[in-house]
């Protein structure tokens, strides 16, 4: 039964794995067709119907590329679909979110410290809010507040800041980032699904029906690809903020998780601007730094990481493990070896905040984590890194022992 978290570890790994590779392929196809689209030249020169073209190189060959703002002449037969990149990343996010936060509830979606909540109200309310999210944002994009996209895009951060301030008052650090780029990858998936592929394949339709294609269709599906374009940044890092819990373990998370979305805005438009040979802005990376650099400054107050609090509320699930046989020997185990680096205020040299926020400093702390600490230090020897508190190989398994008495059920 206990190899059950060993099992899954794994599932998580291939699908965290499937994701990852998923996603870039939606990102780099994206980006290298925002930058081709932003770079076409427009000349006399151009084939019937062609509205600009570029010269790429690469691997060795030369590459004509033209683009048609309806459709040339005549259809090609075989005409390529870029889809299944936003589909299988949310697909695969979708998955990796059931694995690590629905199945593992208790220890890293909700926290009663936070708010005082059932595993099964967290994850109804984290599928509400996702599917949510997008309905809103639809009808605000297809509302009159639509017709003008900046005063659109202004409306829409200001959702994200809301969301990002309401996941942190309700979930973990950890899961109310992680949410936060659900919800936000949701958002651009939907766009693709909902709007950007319906409305080409009806242009498509009534071009082989020798129609004239709604324009309205084509405006549509640029406004949501260009939401898309400024997103893309800022999700890739709230895919990657649980390695980053000065960010998302501190005070002031929700308004770090707000810049973030500012700072991508920025790097993007400097890239866009570029790619359309409107200039060299210079400036956005300025702004971009002094973003990064009130980051870094709100991650430090107060100074002390947001932790759990000694007396921190325990499931009934976590109490076994604090009373369990072995847990006063792997408690001085951990105090040893691991303490000096997971704890509110890190005394070993280089490290200034506890490793993914995990603090290892009290009974209830160390409960909390049995699963982390059992599959880190005891199945594995990720931890210590490199052995560097030179663990001991009885004292890794009296940590199994320990995990294990407890989910047979022997405790």
């Amino acid at each position: 039964m206990y190899e059950f978290a060993i099992s899954m570890e794994w599932v998580s790994f291939a699908a965290r794995w499937f994701h990852v590779i998923t996603a870039i392929a939606w990102i780099g196809s994206s980006f290298y067709f925002i930058a081709l689209d932003l770079g076409l030249h427009k000349h006399d020169n151009l084939p019937k119907g062609a509205a600009g073209d570029e010269w790429q190189v690469h691997g060795g060959g030369f590459y004509h590329i033209q683009k048609y703002m309806i459709a040339p002449e005549k259809m090609p037969e075989n005409l390529v679909w870029f889809k299944w990149e936003a589909y299988s990343t949310w697909l695969s996010g979708f998955v990796l979110l059931a694995l690590v936060y629905y199945l593992g509830a208790e220890l890293y979606l909700v926290d009663p410290n936070v708010l005082d909540i059932t595993p099964t109200t967290g994850i109804l309310i984290s599928l509400a809010s996702i599917g949510l999210g997008w309905i809103v944002y639809d009808l605000l994009c297809k509302s009159p507040i639509g017709n003008n996209n900046t005063r659109l895009m202004i409306l829409l951060y200001f959702v994200l800041v809301a969301m990002a301030w309401g996941y942190t008052q309700i979930f973990t650090g950890r899961a109310a980032f992680l949410h936060l780029g659900a919800f936000t990858g949701t958002i651009m998936s939907a766009n693709v699904f909902f709007i950007i592929i319906p409305n080409q394949k009806k242009v498509v339709a009534d071009l082989l029906a020798g129609k004239s294609p709604d324009p309205a269709l084509g405006m549509q599906a640029k406004q949501r690809s260009t939401h898309n374009n400024y997103l893309t940044l800022p999700v890739i890092f709230l895919m990657l903020s649980n390695h980053a819990p000065l960010a998302f373990a501190t005070e002031f998370n929700w308004v770090i998780a707000s810049l973030v979305f500012l700072m991508g805005v920025t790097i993007r438009h400097y890239f866009n601007t570029k790619h359309a040979r409107k200039g060299d802005p210079i400036w956005t990376w300025l702004v971009t730094v002094i973003l990064f650099i009130i980051i870094m400054w709100l991650s430090t107050v107060p100074k002390v990481l947001v932790g759990e609090d000694e007396n921190a509320a325990l499931t009934n699930y976590e109490q076994k493990f604090a009373s369990a046989q072995h847990f006063e020997q792997v408690r001085d185990t951990v105090l040893g070896r691991c303490s000096m680096c997971h704890a509110s205020e890190p005394v070993w040299d280089g490290v200034i905040a506890a490793p993914k926020g995990v603090l290892l400093e009290t009974d209830a702390q160390i409960a909390k984590n049995a699963k982390a600490i059992y599959l880190q230090s005891g199945r594995s020897h990720a931890m210590p890194p490199a052995n560097i508190t030179f663990m001991e190989e009885s004292e890794r398994k009296a940590v199994v022992q320990w995990y294990n008495e407890v989910v047979a059920g022997k405790s």
